[in-house]
């Protein structure tokens, strides 16, 4: 990897991503800093930045991204934590617009960065594996199947379920069954964020 092939606005975005990786800025943001004529150029410029190797970007959110230095990637990527996920009644949808960036060892995913997302954990109707403030990463994914565990949206409610489908049905189960009962997901809307994929206990 030469950066002295690189043109001097990428030399100068690499350097501005680097020094904002917990408050990543806009493209409105690099184009003023970088003095380019339009947000369009500033596209061109990440895009070869990503295809010359010195930039990750996560394709779910254009702000969530890696700086590569010397051919590595950082072991420890900020995942987004996308707000409170109830176990139990009276959650909130996932809307894209993360409440914060945390730092998890790069280890703990089998999967691809760019695929996980995390929430907390509300409420206790997914004791024991699940409690009361505990870090849920979730590998995004639209298509549930039948007896894992999902962060979900049911109704307008942010919910984490172990889905059960049966027949044309799909039945949301707790793991404290005794307190709260199986019940049928909604006929108005209900949509899979992602599969639950680890659980930090406690939070950080």
């Amino acid at each position: 990897m030469n950066r002295s092939t690189l043109h001097p606005s990428q030399l100068r975005l690499l350097e501005l991503l680097g020094s904002s990786t917990d408050e990543p800025m806009t493209v409105r943001q690099l184009q003023e800093l970088i003095g380019a004529s339009s947000p369009s150029v500033v596209s061109h410029h990440l895009s070869q930045l990503e295809k010359k190797g010195f930039l990750r970007r996560n394709p779910f959110n254009p702000r969530d991204y890696q700086v590569i230095r010397d051919g590595q990637v950082d072991e420890a990527p900020l995942l987004h934590l996308d707000g409170a996920a109830r176990c139990g009644p009276g959650g909130s949808i996932l809307d894209g617009a993360p409440i914060d960036r945390l730092r998890i060892a790069a280890r703990l995913l089998s999967f691809p960065v760019s695929e996980a997302f995390m929430v907390r954990a509300e409420g206790n109707s997914m004791t024991p594996r699940i409690g009361e403030g505990d870090l849920v990463i979730a590998r995004r994914t639209e298509l549930p199947e039948n007896g894992r565990v999902y962060v979900c949206v049911n109704d307008g409610e942010c919910l984490i379920k172990r889905v059960r489908l049966i027949d044309d049905q799909i039945l949301l189960e707790s793991f404290n069954s005794s307190e709260f009962p199986i019940f049928k997901a909604s006929d108005d809307f209900f949509q899979v964020e992602g599969e639950v994929k680890h659980v930090i206990s406690g939070g950080l």
